[in-house]
């Protein structure tokens, strides 16, 4: 058997094991999160640069209507994809389970993402254009044609197609886990269907029902490429802020005021809603 490590031995491992991952973390993460909340207490210059004193006067500028309308709509529209998301992702991961053929199904759910991001939401404004594919179809039946963009509408609706795989994935890991038996034992014990699936079944999807709501609402609302393509202007959210800040004004301090409010309200939303399932945990542990 070897000799115990020397604490420099330990320290050589630990270097060797942690050192790139902590490193890269460090350069590519930390320091450039340290230096945006940095710029958000600085004030712009009159060429764009970063000037001193610190302060919080960026934060404050948050508190006016414009700003808190953007944030109002960043949240609708996140929670409204998510639960489109949700009604529409939540049976499909069930039936991609279940089918003998998921292997299959699950490489068609993954192929939009061999193209482009950009490239697939610029093919949702060809087809709902007044002049695009689907207008074309409904007037082959006599039908429109329509105003399908720019509008809110599209703008939902090519973001619930853009992050549907983001909250089918975690689901389908959740169900391939699913012990079935329990579902049996409610059927032996007289419940109904939807009862038995309510507190046999349902539960057991509870992890993969929260990462992929993680993952398609905090993406929803930062995001500003689908705005700015399909809202035209009519749908702005906290992203198309930020955006506007580092492209437009070149208002950076006021943009990494926008960026370090957003991550926070995200983390802050996180820690509350683990929080409660902790407790919940402990109350059907109890």
């Amino acid at each position: 058997m070897n000799e115990a490590a020397t604490p420099r031995q330990r320290l050589l491992r630990v270097l060797v094991t942690v050192g790139p991952g902590g490193l890269w973390l460090l350069l590519f993460v930390l320091l450039p999160t340290l230096f945006v909340l940095l710029a958000s207490l600085m004030r712009r210059g009159p060429y764009g640069e970063l000037l001193g004193p610190l302060g919080l006067h960026n934060y404050l500028r948050l508190l006016e209507a414009p700003y808190l309308e953007a944030f109002a709509q960043s949240l609708w529209v996140g929670a409204l994809a998510t639960l489109l998301a949700a009604l529409l992702g939540y049976p499909l991961a069930f039936y991609i389970a279940r089918h003998p053929r998921r292997d299959l199904l699950l490489l068609l759910l993954l192929i939009p993402f061999f193209t482009n991001f950009l490239i697939r939401v610029y093919a949702w404004l060809v087809l709902l254009q007044k002049e695009g594919l689907l207008n074309a179809l409904l007037l082959a039946f006599g039908l429109g044609p329509y105003a399908f963009y720019p509008s809110f509408a599209a703008v939902i609706l090519a973001t619930v197609y853009t992050f549907l795989p983001f909250f089918v994935l975690p689901v389908y890991a959740s169900v391939e886990r699913v012990d079935w038996q329990l579902l049996e034992a409610a059927y032996d014990l007289g419940a109904r269907p939807f009862r038995a699936f309510l507190h046999a079944v349902l539960p057991q999807t509870y992890p993969g029902l929260f990462a992929g709501s993680v993952l398609v609402f905090i993406p929803a609302m930062g995001t500003f490429v689908v705005a700015d393509l399909l809202g035209a202007g009519r749908v702005v959210l906290i992203g198309n802020l930020i955006q506007q800040q580092f492209g437009l004004t070149r208002d950076w301090p006021f943009g990494a005021a926008l960026s370090v409010f957003l991550m926070a309200f995200v983390l802050l939303a996180l820690y509350l809603y683990r929080r409660l399932q902790g407790e919940r945990g402990l109350e059907d542990l109890v």
